[in-house]
């Protein structure tokens, strides 16, 4: 009886806010008529749609920006010295996301001046500054993506020949972009492999040649493999080759 009671006495409490409420009408869903025609939205409904698009951020992360082809490089790196987890999946994801942000910063800078500075100055709509934010994006991908998969894509859309004086639509660019990065990720893990795994079958060859098949090739070659690595400055090869091959 004395939860009963209680629920009572919250709903006649709460009975005169809410119809207050339903008098006044909630000022996040207040549509104002714009002067050519179309339909403005209050801050609240902004930021509420701002919100919904940035949990879409680690998607648009990786696959609009340089991130999914360095963190594969790195990974297949790590795969060919065969340390396993070292470095571990943490120091490879920031290792590549602040690479990605050096890659990325004069995207970004031009971006924000573009689009999203007006717009928090007031001086440009939503719509038209989500178009200026795109447009850097836009030509980074489009500089990235090998004219091949593009073809293929729209080949598969129907949109047939791409004429050149015209822009490649959004919708056909990301999955083109997206299969480019992959195809050069892995060109230049091959070119990584390659002498990791000369070194892996010489040992394995001499280890063969003194009977000794017992014992792990992988373990005598893992620090032939560290001292190259270090010897030739490898940390220093890969970070300055998968930054400058966003600028050839």
């Amino acid at each position: 009886m004395i939860k009963y009671r209680l629920f009572i006495i919250i709903c006649l409490i709460l009975l005169p806010v809410a119809n207050g409420w339903a008098a006044q009408g909630l000022a996040a869903f207040t549509v104002t008529p714009a002067d050519n025609g179309g339909e403005t939205y209050t801050v609240t409904i902004q930021i509420l749609a701002l919100m919904t698009v940035l949990s879409l951020l680690p998607a648009a992360l990786i696959m609009t920006t340089s991130f999914a082809r360095i963190i594969i490089v790195l990974s297949i790196l790590r795969q060919a010295l065969g340390t396993a987890q070292t470095p571990s999946n943490q120091i490879l994801l920031g290792l590549s996301l602040f690479l990605t942000f050096f890659i990325m910063a004069p995207v970004f800078n031009t971006a924000y001046n573009a689009g999203v500075k007006p717009y928090l100055d007031e001086k440009m709509s939503s719509e038209v500054a989500f178009e200026k934010v795109s447009e850097p994006f836009y030509d980074f991908m489009l500089n990235q993506t090998r004219e091949t998969d593009l073809a293929m894509f729209a080949d598969i859309s129907g949109h047939g020949q791409l004429d050149p004086a015209k822009k490649v639509p959004f919708s056909l660019l990301l999955p083109s972009f997206v299969t480019s990065e992959l195809k050069t990720a892995f060109q230049i893990g091959f070119l990584l492999f390659i002498p990791f795994l000369v070194i892996d079958i010489v040992v394995a060859s001499v280890l063969m040649s003194m009977g000794m098949m017992m014992l792990s090739p992988m373990i005598i070659s893992l620090p032939f493999k560290l001292m190259l690595f270090v010897l030739i400055d490898g940390w220093s090869l890969i970070m300055g080759t998968l930054a400058s091959s966003f600028y050839i």
